[in-house]
């Protein structure tokens, strides 16, 4: 499966990526009062989304372990984790240079920023568990369980903007009476989407394949009987 998916997911990152910051840097319009600025949505809002995506994914791949004790589903999750963080990162970092000429300040405490950079620990944290303990079976344990309390974050992050007063604005695209973004910018925002979809799935799927290799690689390691040297051998 990951001969298939890993090229095919490429692919479509390569291209939805070319065309989406094609049209959103050059062929969308400016914002009437944000400018240019604007232009950091095609790469800031996707990039909150896989974020949130990623970890929602972690924790389903979580779940099922913990249903099914499907070690497959233990190392999707962590596969996941590093590129969740990575995505956490970029919203941010984009966030607080969009937030600059549009606030007029790198950081507030806003509900919704504050609640992505503790989603951010969170990644930090689930991937701390998986190096610092050396007993896998339990380190797998300690990290399904973070990661399901930390799923408690994510609707905190997506419904932080109708619950508190915040600087962001409400939801503009999954909406029930639809989007109230223009196609010109709506367009490029879904295949900017698409593309970081891709890119998440291409990374999960090349670092699941890389585990289960070197998993095989280990167990051949101590299956493998140690060779006898001959008594007539010399240490030349």
């Amino acid at each position: 499966m990951a001969r298939v998916i890993g090229p095919i997911s490429l692919g479509v990152f390569l291209v939805t990526a070319t065309v989406g910051l094609g049209l959103g840097l050059f062929y969308s319009p400016q914002d009437y009062q944000q400018g240019d600025a604007v232009r950091m949505m095609y790469v800031h809002v996707p990039a909150a989304w896989m974020a949130m995506g990623a970890y929602s994914f972690i924790a389903v791949m979580s779940l099922i372990a913990f249903v099914w004790r499907h070690t497959l589903a233990d190392i999707a999750a962590r596969s996941a984790a590093l590129p969740g963080a990575v995505f956490t990162a970029l919203a941010l970092f984009t966030g607080a240079v969009w937030g600059k000429p549009t606030w007029g300040a790198w950081w507030v405490w806003d509900a919704r920023l504050t609640s992505m950079l503790i989603l951010l620990f969170t990644y930090f944290g689930y991937m701390a568990i998986w190096q610092s303990v050396p007993e896998q079976v339990r380190a797998a344990r300690f990290a399904r369980i973070l990661a399901l309390v930390g799923f408690i974050n994510i609707p905190i992050i997506k419904f932080s903007v109708e619950w508190w007063n915040s600087l962001h604005q409400p939801a503009s695209i999954l909406r029930a009476d639809g989007p109230t973004i223009h196609p010109t910018m709506l367009i490029p925002l879904l295949l900017m989407i698409i593309a970081y979809t891709a890119l998440f799935t291409w990374l999960v799927v090349l670092e699941m394949r890389t585990s289960l290799m070197r998993q095989r690689i280990e167990k051949r390691a101590v299956r493998a009987p140690s060779r006898p040297v001959s008594a007539g051998m010399t240490d030349e």
